[in-house]
């Protein structure tokens, strides 16, 4: 899958066209939904109706599934979410060179002066919102752009590397991808 190239004629950062960034029903279009019973607790009514969801991106094959719950729709969102952040991890865009970062990504970035002067910029989301996997997927693809150089990455994300580390870390699976790519590549490990 492709990103479309950026268009020169306007100083607009590109669309980002990861699937974890996709609305609900673009995501959901290029899935395959099973639904299933499941074991454990939940009470009597538990497995009389089929409550578990599992997501199978189609392109990539990553799925989020959930069924925690008796009611199919709040295992459908949980479903969307965890299919998300797998994306986000797991599944990666090219990032053309030049000047990078979404308009969400951009939006989400608060500048601060220090007492040097020196503009400081933060990244300005919580991990339960629904732009977390996308931020997520957006680091992730410059981090592997940059050859997993945490600094040269949050440089051009246009934050520091420790606010690009702190993006990763609060995924697990995230930073322990970021970690085995570092590893391969005979980097330190992000803590």
């Amino acid at each position: 899958m492709s990103r479309r190239l950026h268009d020169t004629s306007t100083d607009a950062p590109p669309p980002y066209n990861h699937p974890a960034a996709w609305p609900d029903e673009r995501l959901l279009k290029h899935c395959d939904l099973h639904r299933g019973r499941t074991s454990g607790p939940g009470g009597q009514h538990r497995n009389r109706v089929e409550t578990h969801v599992t997501l199978t991106h189609t392109d990539t094959g990553i799925q989020g599934q959930a069924g925690e719950r008796r009611e199919a729709n709040v295992n459908m969102r949980v479903a969307i979410r965890r299919l998300r952040l797998a994306l986000a991890t797991e599944h990666r865009l090219p990032v053309r060179e030049g000047d990078i970062g979404s308009a969400l990504w951009k939006g989400r970035l608060l500048r601060k002066k220090d007492d040097q002067g020196i503009v400081r910029a933060r990244i300005s989301v919580n991990t339960e919102h629904r732009d977390y996997p996308s931020l997520l997927a957006e680091a992730m693809d410059a981090i592997e752009a940059c050859d997993y150089d945490m600094k040269r990455a949050g440089m051009r994300l246009e934050t520091s590397t420790a606010q690009l580390i702190k993006l990763v870390r609060e995924h697990k699976p995230a930073l322990a991808r970021l970690n085995a790519q570092r590893a391969e590549r005979g980097l330190p490990t992000v803590r």
